[in-house]
């Protein structure tokens, strides 16, 4: 009985802590005004608009990227005596804040693209929904 208590607890928090490092991945778009693209025509917003998509995609695939910790200096004993040992700290990063500042961005002016274009009535934007809608 009491192995299954300590499986079940050990299974519970496993689960708690898989749960915890989940996140939904929500970047809010950064406000672009509109007319920052009030000079362009249709042909030139839809180039924008793909430039934009392929930063986008570009920037969405950056997952994280390796971080140091530091480095140990020490001192250990095993079998064959005392010997010294250096480890060093390497492991990936969950910080995301310069990617997520750059998709912010990037959604943002891809935001004000499409408003651009419905105001000149520009046919690539039908059905291309901008941040709220």
């Amino acid at each position: 009985m009491k192995i299954l208590t300590t499986a079940a607890l050990l299974t519970s928090v496993g689960i708690l802590g898989l749960s915890g490092c989940a996140s939904t991945g929500k970047v809010t778009p950064q406000y672009v005004p509109p007319s920052t693209y009030q000079n362009y025509d249709c042909q030139a917003l839809s180039q924008e608009y793909a430039r934009v998509e392929r930063y986008v995609n570009e920037a969405q695939k950056q997952q994280s990227t390796l971080s140091t910790s530091g480095v140990g200096v020490g001192v250990s004993a095993g079998r064959w005596g005392i010997s010294p040992n250096i480890s060093f700290g390497v492991g990936k990063s969950n910080n995301t804040r310069s990617r997520d500042a750059r998709l912010s961005r990037l959604y943002g002016e891809a935001d004000a693209i499409i408003q651009s274009a419905r105001v000149k009535r520009c046919s690539f934007a039908n059905g291309i929904k901008v941040y709220g809608e």
